[in-house]
This record gives C-alpha cells, sequence and structure tokens, in this order.
C-alpha cells in the first residue's frame, strides 16, 4: 500500500514538472517570437532620416522600450545578468532572463529528486574517479556507520580538500599571502568500528590523509596532526597485514600515490667539512632524517604490501611502473643509513614479484654505476646496491648470457676506481666473486681487471685489493690461474717489497690459503723467479720484524717443495746481484772520470762541454 502510495506522489511530482517545462518552454516560444518582430520593426525605422529618430522613440515604441529597461533591470538585480555594463537589446534581455529563470526552476524542482548512486566510472567532486566498490545493504547500526563516515567534514590538506569520498586533492604544502600553510588532518574513524563491506572504502580514505606532508625541521608546528597521521599509518600497516582477500585496483592506486607523496622529495645534502681523503668520510656521523617516525611507518606498510599474497602483480605493476622504480632508486642517495636500508629491500621484493621489471632494474642499477665512477664518485646507496646485486647475480642461470658479462666488464671491474671503495668494497668483492664461481672461464678476465685499476699510492686500497684477489684465486682454476700468474705475481712481488708493513702482510698471508699455495706449487717454475728477488730482500732488510718472519716461513714452503728449483734462482740472484754491483761500479768509474776530464778543462781556460744529463760542477771543484 505505501508502495502505491509511493508512486502515485511521484508519478503526480513529474506530471506537474512537465507542465512546468511546458509552461517555460511555451514563454521562451512567445518571448522568441517578440523578439523577431521588435528587431524587424528596428530595421525598418533604422533607415529613417536622423531628425526622425525622435518619433521612434517617443510613443509606444518609446514605452515598449521603457518596458525593457525596466524588464532588464530587475534581471540584473536578481543576479542573472553577469556583466558590468549590459547594452543588450530588449528582446535578447528577456529571452535571456526567461531562460534562466526557467532552468533555475528546473533545477530546484529536480533537486528534490533522491540522487542515483554514481557508477563506477562516474567521478567525484574533486575530479577523481569514484571507487567502483558497490556500498553493500547494511544492517541498521551499520547504516548509521556509514553515514557517519559519508557525513565526515572535508579533510583539509596542504593544496586541496577531500570530502566524503576520501579522495584527497594535492599532497604539498601550500603559500597563502606568501605565508606557508601547514595541513590539517581530522582522525577518521576505526577499521573495528565499520562493517567489512566498508573497509576498503575506509582504507582508501586513510590512504588519502595518510597524503598530508608535514615540516618536521620544527618539532612544535602541527604536533597534533603529525599524531593523527602517525596514528593513521600505523592502522594501515596492521590492515595490509590482516588483510585475507585481493587488493582492489584503486586500493594499490591510492596507496601506490600515498607512497609517492611521502618518500618521493628531494634529497638534500648536509654541508661536510673539505676532507684530505675520501674514506674519512667513513668518520662522519650519518644524517638522520627528521621525518624518519612517519617514513618508517611508510615504507613498511609499502613493504608488506609488495609481500603480501594478496597483491596481484599484473594488476600492480600499472601503478609500480618504470617511472616509479626510477624514483625509488633516486632514493638510495640518501643520507640516513635506515632509509636504505628499507630501501634495499623493498627493491630487491620489487626485484623477485614482477619480473617484468628485471631487465630495466638492472639496467637503470647500471647507469647510477656509471654516473658515480666517470662523472662524480659521490653517492651513498652503491654499497646496497651491491648487496642487492649479489643476491641478483647469485640467481643467474648457467650458462650467463652475454648481457651479464658485459655488466661485469663495464660496470662491477671499474666500481674498483673510486678512491672511495672502502665503503662498498665488501659488497663489490663479493659479487664478482659470485661471477667467478659461476662461470671459471672469468677469473682471468677479473684478474686482469683488478691489475689495471691496482692503485699506486693509496696503501689502504691496496690492502682490499689483496683481500679481494684471494677470494678470487680461491675460485680460480688451474687452467685460468695459468693464464694470468704472470702479470700477477709481478705485481704481488712489488706489494711484497712495499715499505707498508699492512701491505707488505696481506701479500704474503696468500701462502696461507691452501688453494692458493697449490696452485703456486703448481707453477712454482714460472712464480718463483719472480718473487724470488722480492722475498730475498725483505728477509735481508725489511725494517718491520712481522714481514721478516712471514718472509722466512715462505721461503721455506718454496724450498721444501722443490730445493733442486730455489737453489737454481738463489745462484741466479746472487748473479744478478753481482752483476748489479758490477753495473753500480761501472756507473761509479764513468762519473769520475768525466769529472777528472771537466775539472782539468776548466783549469787550462778550455770550453767544457757537458751532456743536459750531467750536473754542471763549479770551476773550483
Amino acid at each position: 500500500m505505501a508502495g502505491g502510495v509511493h508512486d502515485r506522489k511521484r508519478h503526480r511530482t513529474r506530471g506537474s514538472l512537465r507542465r512546468v517545462h511546458f509552461t517555460v518552454r511555451s514563454d521562451q516560444n512567445k518571448v522568441n517570437r517578440s523578439a523577431q518582430a521588435a528587431l524587424e520593426r528596428r530595421k525598418q525605422f533604422g533607415k529613417r532620416a536622423h531628425g526622425k529618430r525622435k518619433g521612434f522613440l517617443g510613443g509606444s515604441c518609446g514605452s515598449a522600450r521603457t518596458r525593457a529597461l525596466a524588464v532588464r533591470r530587475r534581471f540584473c538585480a536578481a543576479g542573472f545578468c553577469q556583466e558590468k555594463s549590459c547594452f543588450k537589446s530588449s528582446s535578447e534581455l528577456l529571452l535571456g532572463g526567461l531562460t534562466k529563470l526557467g532552468d533555475s526552476m528546473i533545477k530546484q524542482i529536480l533537486g528534490r529528486f533522491p540522487k542515483k548512486p554514481s557508477k563506477s566510472g562516474d567521478k567525484d567532486p574533486t575530479g577523481r574517479p569514484s571507487s567502483s566498490v558497490p556500498n553493500p545493504p547494511l544492517g541498521p547500526r551499520g547504516a548509521e556507520r556509514s553515514s557517519n563516515l559519508s557525513s565526515q567534514p572535508p579533510v583539509i590538506s596542504s593544496s586541496g580538500l577531500s570530502y566524503g569520498s576520501g579522495m584527497h586533492v594535492g599532497n604539498t604544502n601550500s603559500k597563502l599571502n606568501g605565508k606557508l600553510v601547514q595541513p590539517t588532518v581530522e582522525l577518521l574513524p576505526s577499521f573495528k568500528d565499520v562493517p567489512n563491506t566498508e573497509k576498503n572504502n575506509l582504507f582508501v580514505k586513510k590512504l588519502n590523509l595518510c597524503c598530508a606532508t608535514f615540516d618536521f625541521t620544527d618539532p612544535t608546528k602541527s604536533v597534533k596532526e603529525k599524531e593523527i597521521k602517525r596514528q593513521t599509518l600505523l592502522e594501515l600497516v596492521d590492515y595490509i597485514a590482516s588483510a585475507n582477500g585481493k587488493f582492489p585496483e584503486l586500493t594499490m592506486q591510492e596507496l601506490t600515490r600515498m607512497v609517492s607523496v611521502n618518500l618521493f622529495r628531494t634529497l638534500t645534502t648536509p654541508p661536510r667539512e673539505s676532507k684530505i681523503e675520501a674514506f674519512d668520510l667513513d668518520e662522519e656521523e650519518p644524517v638522520m632524517d627528521p621525518a624518519w617516525s612517519h617514513l618508517q611507518i611508510v615504507y613498511e606498510l609499502f613493504l608488506r604490501f609488495i609481500q603480501s599474497p594478496e597483491t596481484d602483480a599484473k594488476l600492480a605493476k600499472r601503478y609500480i611502473d618504470h617511472s616509479f622504480v626510477l624514483r625509488l632508486l633516486d632514493l638510495f642517495d640518501s643520507e640516513d643509513p635506515r632509509e636504505r636500508e628499507y630501501l634495499k629491500m623493498i627493491l630487491h621484493r620489487v626485484y623477485g614479484k614482477f619480473m617484468v621489471h628485471r631487465p630495466f632494474i638492472r639496467k637503470a642499477i647500471n647507469n647510477i654505476f656509471y654516473q658515480f665512477i666517470y662523472e662524480t664518485e659521490k653517492h651513498n646507496g652503491i654499497a646496497e646496491l651491491l648487496e642487492i646485486l649479489g643476491s641478483i647475480i647469485n640467481g643467474f642461470a648457467l650458462p650467463l648470457k652475454e648481457e651479464h658479462k658485459l655488466f661485469l666488464v663495464r660496470a662491477l671491474i671499474p666500481l674498483h676506481k673510486p678512491k672511495c671503495i672502502s665503503m662498498y668494497h665488501q659488497q663489490l668483492s663479493y659479487s664478482i666473486t659470485q661471477f667467478v664461481e659461476k662461470d671459471c672461464k672469468l677469473a682471468d678476465t677479473v684478474i686482469r681487471g683488478l691489475l689495471k685499476y691496482w692503485p699506486i699510492t693509496n696503501s689502504s686500497k691496496e690492502v682490499l685489493f689483496l683481500g679481494e684477489l684471494e677470494e678470487i684465486l680461491e675460485a680460480t682454476q688451474p687452467a685460468e690461474f695459468q693464464k694470468c700468474m704472470v702479470p700477477l705475481f709481478r705485481q704481488i712481488a712489488h706489494c711484497l717489497n712495499s715499505s707498508h708493513f699492512q701491505v707488505a702482510e696481506r701479500a704474503l698471508f696468500l701462502w696461507n690459503n691452501d688453494h692458493i699455495e697449490n696452485l703456486i706449487k703448481q707453477n712454482s717454475r714460472v712464480i718463483l723467479p719472480i718473487i724470488f728477488p722480492a722475498l730475498e730482500r725483505n728477509a735481508n732488510g725489511h725494517w718491520n720484524q712481522a714481514v721478516q718472519s712471514l718472509t722466512l716461513n715462505v721461503r721455506k714452503l718454496f724450498s721444501d717443495h722443490d730445493a733442486g728449483l730455489y737453489d737454481e734462482c738463489q745462484r741466479k740472484y746472487e748473479e744478478d746481484k753481482t752483476k748489479e754491483k758490477e753495473m753500480k761500479l761501472k756507473q761509479q768509474v764513468a762519473w769520475k772520470r768525466l769529472e777528472e776530464m771537466a775539472s782539468a778543462k776548466a783549469t787550462s781556460g778550455a770550453a767544457v762541454l757537458v751532456s743536459r744529463t750531467l750536473p754542471r760542477q763549479s770551476s773550483g771543484v
């Protein structure tokens, strides 16, 4: 019965609406006809002489013009005329005024009818697409909670509003009259206070609320708003951790937008005092981001979202795209080590979950390395990027692709060039060793590349190279070792004779490795003649007692392994030493003769021709 009454009321209302619309349209037609007649009369009278225009303005026509002006004033007073000075004809004024009046009446009548629910493709007042999740029927208490959510006051952000739909517009602080306007947020209901059907909508609203950013350089500003956002972020983390259904596409879109707003920013590097050595930067205190109380939760939220089995990679890759990955990689230059640690975990999960992005991620990391090696030599996240690559290389399938070998030659090996290698050497050494373990034929390429960038004056860097060399040799097979052993042990001989005791000591420690010792013994006839002079000089004249002791142990190893070869090298060394003494003696005699000749000619007054290589002697010598 109630439904029938309601239908009759609706029918009567629609009928009255049709009658009003018909009346307005008929009035408009009458006005159109009157306007056309007035225009025709004006054209006819416009051809008369100037003196007769007085009669046109007077009489019945004048009264019509007066009435038109009166109507014009009423429309202007009612707000239908938007121009400051209106020069329209009376017919145009009447036509426009009645049209606007009719439109306003229609809008008022239509506004009394209940609006239909918006479709998935409709947009909310902010211009963003509305949620495609329908609103299912709720119980009495659920309907009350739903109305409370929809009637929430607008959340004011730094540059826009988000109304009941929860769609937030803008994410940066705006300026009003030249002053910075801090965003304000209002606490939304908890997930416990809404039914399950409304939790996803509330999740989107909370994501939009967290798009508000604050200035953390001043801890006294927006204290309440910061705490509200922090609590909301914690609720979002718990919601993702306990999710038991696939995340809809709208949720992924809004979550990645919130992450972008909070994380992607311009990194500021504080000024540092000038340092003589690059490795002095290790002694600097790391710079902590003042906004870490919020950033950490955002990172944790995004990490759990990537790890969640409810995240569909096919949908998520639309928003975690190449541009997103590049901006994520830019953050690796952050001064805060806590942020770089989170970035390392997130990028590793992204690489594992989105297979389509893997080649792009490797290429982007290559570009960061190239810029670091050949342009800036300044980057805070090289160690973390190499740590990610170490696990990636560990998963390479065999045989290795040519692309991966080029990455080794063009990116990893040249990373030995920068002076600040100590900041990332451990991760670099692990990555290179992984390549040698995957393909033993790369050992020769790696060792020769290492020798190419071997330091000359940087002793601490030289110690690092020797440690890495030991790890590489431990994974090297005899066939590859023979290809590079001659240039390798020439460099080791220089290290054995280094006046820096740590360099000489680290080189002698190579013989403590059983695998390297076996490689040396198998090729002792080539290696011992190269390093024997260095061993003898160390044993007889090195200033450090520990270096002398280690040198004697190495000599004994060679002597016990092949006494005949050792004696032969000893005799050759003595012969070379004797020849060297004879050569020095001849040089001294030659210099003495030159000095005597120069002195004799100088006393006789004759000109003395002296080679440019000889020092000039005074006449009194």
